[in-house]
């Protein structure tokens, strides 16, 4: 099936969370690679997002009620590749990449720097289907920050551009 499907543009979204690390809280930033995304409405922007049920990042998502869609690069290939291949509550993935972390502009929530373009959404409905979770978020802030071939994703661990 998804040699059909695809090519599917790759985001990282971007999430925070507090979350127990050897019994004490910490506030966790967080990237998971996704290509299952997609707008859903376009008056007013809403945004929809596909999470796996057991996935860290889904556990941040839910606490916060918000999340950032960072659209990427080609060139940030190698970095989508290891947020998408670890854990974020083993690693540090904007230290392990070196992908420069900043702070939303409407949302308490993480977004990358070298993001061709982002969205900024706070959820508003959440489905489980099978082993997923559909997050809708209104889209509350975007910006197209610069023109760059798009990362996306063809079958394993291979990408094209567009």
């Amino acid at each position: 099936m998804f040699d059909i499907i695809n090519p599917r543009q790759t985001v990282l979204v971007g999430c925070r969370g507090q979350i127990k690390i050897l019994g004490k809280e910490v506030q966790k930033d967080n990237l998971i690679a996704i290509d299952w995304h997609t707008p859903v409405s376009p008056n007013p922007y809403h945004y929809s997002i596909c999470i796996g049920k057991t996935k860290f990042s889904k556990k941040l998502i839910d606490e916060s009620g918000v999340f950032s869609v960072n659209f990427m690069s080609f060139d940030n290939k190698d970095e989508v590749l290891f947020c998408g291949r670890h854990t974020g509550e083993h690693f540090d993935k904007f230290k392990e990449t070196g992908l420069k972390i900043i702070e939303s502009d409407s949302i308490d929530c993480p977004r990358v720097c070298e993001a061709v373009a982002y969205l900024e959404c706070k959820i508003v409905k959440k489905f489980e289907f099978g082993s997923h979770v559909t997050f809708i978020g209104k889209v509350i802030n975007s910006k197209f920050c610069k023109i760059s071939e798009r990362l996306f994703h063809t079958k394993g661990d291979s990408f094209g551009r567009l």
